[in-house]
């Protein structure tokens, strides 16, 4: 990856410029760094449930994991539908997830009760 960045300080919300040739973090397929689509990078279920276990002795990082602004990562143009089809499907295994552990904690409550 040929790419020269230039950026300011952290905290500052200024943009960073990119030029050259980068890679899409979706298929790997090398384009120019204007023609590329820029955004969030791709999380899965698993890098977040991962994240989150390999961090709970340090609540201070979690918030930093889970609510702070990622930086764009580049993508082909051509990926778009399929980079939303994938954030699709993360989004529906972590709900899916959620789900089996709600009803893990409330059925056994509810059978108590009866």
């Amino acid at each position: 990856m040929s790419a020269q960045m230039t950026s300011q300080a952290q905290n500052n919300s200024a943009p960073v410029v990119v030029s050259g040739e980068v890679q899409c973090a979706l298929t790997g397929k090398t384009l120019r760094a204007e023609d590329a689509y820029w955004a969030p990078p791709l999380i899965t279920a698993r890098e977040l449930i991962t994240a989150v276990i390999t961090n709970l002795r340090t609540p201070s990082k979690l918030g930093v994991i889970l609510f702070e602004e990622q930086p764009n990562v580049p993508y082909d143009p051509e990926a778009r539908q399929q980079l939303g089809a994938r954030r699709s499907i993360e989004q529906l295994k972590l709900l899916g997830l959620l789900l089996l552990i709600a009803a893990i904690i409330v059925i056994p409550i509810f059978l108590l009760t009866i």
